[in-house]
């Protein structure tokens, strides 16, 4: 009796397969002033998709990356997006949009920035995350560069500076596009950059009404798009923020997930013999029983 009990307690904790996928927020899109030249497009969070063991009743460390803020109008840089972190996966923020009187190139992240004009350098990708972002186009283009984004390189200024297009998954059970690059700012009546497919957003452009960068979309991590100017009318943009990023876990049914300690914001779904919990904000700590 003693032996079985004993053999009991010593029975060791077997792990499971958890499938993850972890977006970081997207970088800021550089704001634009009066009489400004083309700016950059945030780029995409860093996209991770894959599997990862766990174990029951461990605790396990969960943040959800906010978006970089956009760059004010008064001529400014974006701002990187924050990391996203689920266990010992990190997702690396999104690099800034680059302003040409400030850093004038894009920043490095999980995907690049996107350079200003008089053909600056996009912003270098974090390896296996994303892609970097455009070059600014040369002095008589007007136009940034976009943000890289998870499936592409941004476009240089002397094309498009559009961001960067995000990947796809089916994590949740249908396939959703994520981690879209900001399209690049503009001077004067040029085409500005568009947003990358998957929650990027557009650079602005010589208006009233769509001069400030558009931002990325809320949990997508997308980059923000850089801010238009123009001289003659006197149209200034900020540019827009980073979307925040996401997390998404898919684990067998069996298992109940918990957040000891609260801060976290998430939504938990049944699908067939898995489960599906979507964590959009905030951070703590998971568990699973």
């Amino acid at each position: 009796m003693l032996n079985t009990i004993i053999g009991a307690l010593s029975s060791p904790v077997v792990s499971f397969t958890v499938n993850y996928l972890v977006i970081a927020g997207g970088g800021g899109g550089a704001g634009n002033p009066v009489n400004g030249n083309g700016v950059g497009g945030g780029g995409a969070g860093g996209y991770l998709e894959s599997t990862i063991s766990i174990l029951p009743g461990v605790s396990n460390t969960l943040t959800v990356g906010g978006g970089g803020a956009g760059g004010a109008n008064t001529g400014a840089d974006g701002t990187k997006g924050s990391n996203s972190i689920f266990s010992s996966i990190t997702a690396e923020g999104g690099g800034f949009g680059g302003f040409y009187m400030g850093n004038q190139s894009g920043g490095a992240g999980g995907s690049g920035g996107g350079g200003s004009s008089y053909s600056y350098a996009g912003g270098t990708a974090t390896s296996g995350q994303g892609n970097n972002g455009g070059q600014g186009g040369s002095s008589a283009s007007y136009r940034g560069g976009g943000g890289g984004g998870a499936s592409a390189v941004g476009a240089t200024g002397n094309a498009s500076g559009n961001g960067g297009a995000g990947t796809s998954s089916s994590i949740t059970g249908s396939s959703i596009t994520r981690g879209g690059g900001g399209g690049g700012g503009v001077y004067d009546s040029v085409t500005a950059g568009s947003g990358g497919a998957g929650g990027g957003g557009a650079g602005g452009f010589a208006s009233a009404t769509q001069s400030n960068g558009v931002a990325g979309t809320a949990n997508t991590g997308g980059g923000g798009g850089g801010g238009g100017s123009n001289f003659t009318n006197s149209y200034k943009g900020t540019g827009g923020n980073g979307g925040s990023g996401v997390v998404i876990l898919k684990y067998p049914n069996t298992f109940t997930i918990s957040n000891p300690g609260g801060g976290l914001t998430l939504s938990t779904a049944t699908s067939g013999s898995d489960k599906i919990t979507t964590i959009t904000a905030g951070t703590g700590n998971v568990s699973f029983a």
